[in-house]
């Protein structure tokens, strides 16, 4: 686990921080790689926080949202203590029962869905997965579906 301290800065309207370069070196030293998004955890402010690490405009960001740090775009300039380690935590998340169901019936919807890479397929999983109602869930996966059979946009994408 590394500590340090960093000043918040922002980029459009995402608040972020930039690793020391000794602690992003150990990042990549504990995860094996120095490349594509690293899953990384710790602290801001000693608030638990999973996140991951990505590199943009060439530099390695930590994003730091709100759920990390309270009203976080509001807070650029503001130093802050963070603590950071790789994460090596499966985040997989499983598909909900009514998307698999829907993809069970929907024969072709389903060969599509597998033909996309492992990201999109989990960004479609991701977005169910987190509705609260059981309405939501139903008109999105009838929107998921419709989708993969190339009808319209979901998630802010366009067809498959």
């Amino acid at each position: 686990m590394y500590t340090f301290k960093a000043v918040i800065d922002i980029i459009g309207i995402n608040p972020f921080v930039v690793l020391p370069e000794e602690v992003l070196e150990g990042i990549f030293t504990l995860a094996g790689r120095n490349k594509g998004h690293i899953p990384v955890k710790g602290t801001v402010n000693g608030r638990d926080y999973t996140q991951t690490l990505v590199r943009y405009k060439g530099l390695w960001r930590l994003y730091i949202n709100t759920l990390m740090l309270k009203n976080s775009p509001g807070r650029t300039g503001e130093q802050i203590t963070i603590t950071i380690t790789y994460d090596p935590a499966d985040r997989t998340l499983t598909a909900h029962p009514r998307l698999l169901q829907a993809l069970e019936e929907a024969p072709q919807a389903k060969a599509v869905f597998s033909t996309l890479s492992r990201s999109r397929q989990q960004g479609i999983i991701r977005y169910i997965f987190f509705l609260k109602s059981e309405a939501s869930v139903e008109k999105n996966v009838r929107k998921a579906v419709d989708f993969l059979h190339g009808k319209g946009r979901f998630a802010g994408r366009d067809k498959p």
